[in-house]
């Protein structure tokens, strides 16, 4: 006869029976589109609808925080009288060359032109770019075009953006002159250039409100790349030392000046989109402050290599990057989808209090 019962450890196995969660524990529920189209609640639903999203509502979380200890007063005697912090909050900025090439070049020029972060470090493409797109365009193409026509027509691909070579042209147009100068007032004032230096003084040439670095320049924000010659920067700077010889750039001066801003800090937030020399450059000068108090990354990067770049914070917090009592964020998306609603949810909001008394026009 056959039982009418299931097998008892079919049972067990599926009705095993649960413990309690905590009472607060969020429950999962999206955005209800009866209620019409409202983005700004569709995000603030995020926490609740899980996966990255949830992470996305978090990392929102995190930057409002960073912001809100920002605009704290500082009072007088904290830091060292050569070093006093600014803010509450040291806000450091790092991001990937292929950021500036696609649109969320305006999100971050939109964050420098209002001086709501404090410290800028990205690579050697991260500046180029900027300035070249201030002298030509870059135009949307696709990930599948061929690499051997495009070298053939004198285009380059960024992803699906495509670049002609003749903007680079136009780019040592314009830079050759201006390296020419520094040339000079190194040979004859004794200017000691390092990256950071070049770079306020290429925004200050460029002279367009578009330019991310422009508004560095404007509102002083420090822009560190100890990697400026890895990219069109380096090619200029190569053909220049043989056309003009014995121009000098002093990377020592600038990672002094670097982790000063982090050991000074009264607190330090970092926000890093992308991976690789921007990510560990910022955490290895919080380190010198036995680490961040407020870190969010966005990245696609994994970490079953052992890179940097794919590493989560956890592994920051082992080696002193980031506090031990810290709650780092870590978002996994490609920045051009996340970096835009991130800004929308957090800097945007602020923007009258942030950008009380700074330079903006």
């Amino acid at each position: 006869m056959e039982s009418t019962r299931a097998p008892s450890v079919a049972m067990e196995a599926v009705l095993k029976p649960s413990c309690d969660l905590p009472k607060d524990m969020p429950k999962i529920r999206g955005y209800d589109f009866n209620q019409g189209v409202d983005l700004h609640a569709v995000l603030k639903s995020y926490l609740t609808t899980g996966f990255q999203a949830s992470s996305l509502a978090l990392a929102i979380q995190e930057i409002n925080t960073m912001i809100e200890k920002r605009l704290e007063p500082v009072e007088e005697g904290e830091g060292n009288e050569s070093e006093t912090p600014k803010s509450g909050c040291t806000i450091f900025l790092g991001y990937t060359s292929n950021l500036i090439s696609s649109g969320v070049r305006e999100s971050i020029r939109y964050l420098a032109q209002h001086k709501m972060v404090d410290v800028i470090v990205t690579t050697a493409g991260g500046v180029e770019e900027d300035l070249i797109k201030c002298l030509a365009h870059t135009y949307l193409g696709d990930f599948s075009l061929p690499g051997k026509e495009l070298r053939l027509r004198g285009i380059n691909r960024i992803g699906n953006l495509v670049v002609p070579n003749d903007n680079y042209c136009k780019f040592e147009d314009w830079l050759m002159p201006i390296l020419d100068q520094m040339l000079l007032e190194q040979n004859t004032e004794g200017t000691r250039w390092t990256p950071s230096k070049m770079i306020h003084r290429l925004g200050k040439e460029i002279n367009n409100t578009d330019s991310v670095y422009y508004w560095a320049y404007k509102n002083n924000i420090p822009v560190f790349s100890p990697a400026l010659t890895d990219g069109s920067l380096g090619d200029m700077i190569y053909f220049h030392s043989y056309k003009n010889p014995g121009l000098i750039l002093d990377i020592v001066e600038d990672i002094r000046r670097l982790n000063s801003q982090a050991v000074f800090a009264k607190r330090t937030g970092m926000i890093i989109l992308g991976g690789g020399l921007v990510k560990h450059h910022i955490a290895n000068a919080n380190l010198m402050r036995n680490g961040a108090d407020y870190v969010v990354y966005v990245n696609t990067g994994q970490e079953f290599d052992g890179s940097d770049s794919g590493a989560r914070p956890d592994e920051a917090v082992s080696w002193g990057k980031i506090r031990t009592d810290a709650k780092p964020v870590k978002v996994y998306a490609d920045a051009s989808l996340v970096f835009p609603l991130i800004v929308a949810e957090t800097f945007a909001q602020h923007v009258d209090k942030l950008a009380a008394g700074k330079k903006t026009d």
